[in-house]
């Protein structure tokens, strides 16, 4: 009797201990946070300022604060162009990578690159990003007039066209949240740093407040 009670006490305390694993187990499952490579240019990087000024540091602070675990990378590249981003997009990746942020296209404007060209490498990042089943939030940029009525046309439709083709979340203006501040130069001095390119401390403050919730509607898709 008393080899039989042992016997089934142990049992019974294996089998608790089994159950308490798998609960551990399952429970670091669910806690581990998404990941998400941010992959883009100087304004991803967070050129010209303290590393948590930047945008990526910011947004995983915006992010945290909406109660959503997220290991955001950052990829970004000061001076890289779509060219740049393709190029380097898939060993940029890692198995543990769920979900990509594309910002690029600002240097292609500054050097006056055909459309095509950047549409055809932002096509190419996102065949990647498709073969790989990431999701993916697709940042736009505006081009200025001063490139001709066609050529703005032509640029600032291939974000929306593309993220429609790939089923991509978009995103209009990485810069969308500074249009709360003014548009013109004058305008938004207070929020940029002195070259006039790049947003300050406050100014990427406003620009992950306007994305934030895109990017909380990227991290939401990848739980799903």
């Amino acid at each position: 009797m008393f080899h039989s009670f042992t016997y089934g006490a142990t049992w019974v305390l294996s089998k608790v201990r089994v159950c308490a694993v798998c609960l551990c187990t399952v429970t670091a499952a669910q806690a581990d946070p998404v990941e998400i490579l941010a992959l883009g240019d100087s304004l991803t990087a967070g050129y010209g300022l303290m590393d948590h000024e930047g945008f990526v540091p910011q947004m995983r602070e915006w992010l945290d604060a909406q109660g959503l675990e997220v290991r955001l990378v950052n990829a970004g590249v000061s001076g890289d162009t779509t060219a740049g981003g393709l190029s380097r997009v898939e060993w940029s990746l890692t198995p543990a990578t769920e979900g990509l942020i594309v910002a690029l296209g600002g240097n292609d404007l500054l050097r006056g690159i055909d459309p095509a060209v950047s549409r055809a490498n932002l096509d190419g990042i996102l065949k990647i990003a498709k073969d790989k089943g990431l999701d993916v939030l697709i940042v736009g940029m505006e081009a200025p007039g001063n490139y001709g009525p066609e050529y703005k046309a032509e640029f600032d439709a291939m974000y929306p066209e593309l993220a429609d083709a790939y089923g991509a979340l978009y995103f209009p203006r990485f810069f969308e949240g500074l249009y709360s501040v003014g548009s013109t130069p004058a305008e938004l001095r207070d929020v940029m740093q002195m070259d006039g390119i790049h947003p300050n401390a406050e100014g990427v403050d406003l620009i992950v407040e306007a994305m934030g919730p895109a990017v909380a509607e990227l991290v939401n898709r990848i739980a799903d």
